[in-house]
């Protein structure tokens, strides 16, 4: 990352290219370029730093519309390609733009294994639970009997829990926030520009075309306050419209209490803590709108500082070269067991 007093300062148009915004009128995707255009000039980092890799898919046009440089691969190895520009290029700040099908179904590999490898890169899930650009077939984050034009009597299939995927995987910055919430969709692009390792965010995008409504109840002002909880580090898990509910521990199963009757009040209620080194918290959070009753959290699950892929690969090449001093390709290609074939012709 630059020295702050070293960039230019940006506006929103400096990271918006010429070409033309090719999604459909109402897409989610809109709203997430938006917000990283609107968030980029705050990042610190010169604008010739940034690099934006994706893969196949309705999200994977992000980087013709961010004026940066950019690299548009294959259907699930967005994050293969980010790891070798960013091995090979330490200096750079690499973002990744991916759907559900695209990183979760062919990609799924390559996901668990960046981050378990806590590889310097910032990666957005946009997330609307289907296959959009195939025409509306079931991805694996559709819910359990999905009717779509490939389930047509509906999915067998049990969802990916991307957030408990990313836990389980050791991803060092985990969170989740929502395309119709730009103020927070920003927040969390910022805190993750400025971690140091693999950082996740899963954005819930509105499909308007294959899947429309999906993420509603989150995103209405009539029910959102009852269905969303705002995770903010050191504050208690209050949510609802009179901010009449909250979530406690008893022992590690989660409780929503009503704190209107009197039982409860806030000094009950669990104090997130985003930095707990413990990733069993983090792991119950991103399941909570699996249970019936819970909210939908948004905001950072996990953050947790340790080395990076990146940062240990070339600081083993340095300490193998103090050691061992320069290698010699030559050297090395005719050293060993060997055998020479003469041509006698």
């Amino acid at each position: 990352m630059a020295d702050v007093n070293d960039v230019v300062k940006y506006t929103s148009k400096d990271f918006s290219s010429s070409q033309d915004v090719r999604w459909c009128p109402g897409c989610g995707d809109y709203s997430i370029l938006a917000q990283m255009q609107r968030s980029s000039p705050d990042f610190g980092i010169k604008k010739e730093n940034f690099v934006w890799i994706s893969g196949i898919g309705c999200a994977s046009r992000f980087p013709y519309y961010m004026d940066t440089y950019g690299f548009h691969g294959i259907h699930g190895r967005a994050v293969a390609i980010a790891t070798g520009v960013k091995v090979n290029r330490p200096d750079l700040s690499v973002w990744v733009a991916t759907g559900d099908g695209d990183l979760l179904s062919i990609g799924g590999n390559h996901f668990i294994h960046v981050c378990r490898r806590n590889v310097d890169l910032k990666i957005i899930l946009f997330n609307n639970r289907i296959y959009g650009l195939t025409k509306g077939q079931y991805s694996p984050t559709s819910e359990k009997g999905k009717k779509t034009k490939s389930t047509p009597f509906g999915s067998i299939d049990f969802p990916f829990n991307p957030l408990s995927l990313a836990v389980g995987a050791g991803a060092t910055f985990i969170a989740r926030s929502l395309d119709r919430d730009p103020k927070h969709l920003q927040e969390m692009m910022k805190r993750a520009a400025t971690h140091k390792g693999t950082a996740f965010i899963e954005v819930f995008q509105n499909c308007n075309i294959f899947n429309d409504g999906a993420f509603e109840i989150l995103t209405e002002k009539d029910t959102k306050a009852d269905n969303v909880l705002v995770l903010e580090q050191g504050k208690p898990m209050v949510f609802g419209k009179n901010n009449d509910k909250g979530i406690r521990l008893n022992g590690i199963t989660p409780e929503v209490v009503n704190l209107s009757e009197g039982k409860y009040s806030i000094n009950d209620l669990w104090v997130h803590d985003e930095f707990d080194a413990d990733s069993t918290r983090a792991h119950i959070i991103s399941r909570f709108a699996e249970k019936e009753g819970f909210p939908t959290p948004i905001g950072i699950l996990k953050q947790e500082i340790k080395s990076t892929y990146d940062a240990d690969f070339h600081e083993q090449i340095d300490n193998i070269k103090k050691t061992k001093g320069e290698g010699d390709l030559r050297k090395l290609l005719f050293t060993g067991n060997m055998w020479q074939v003469n041509n006698n012709n």
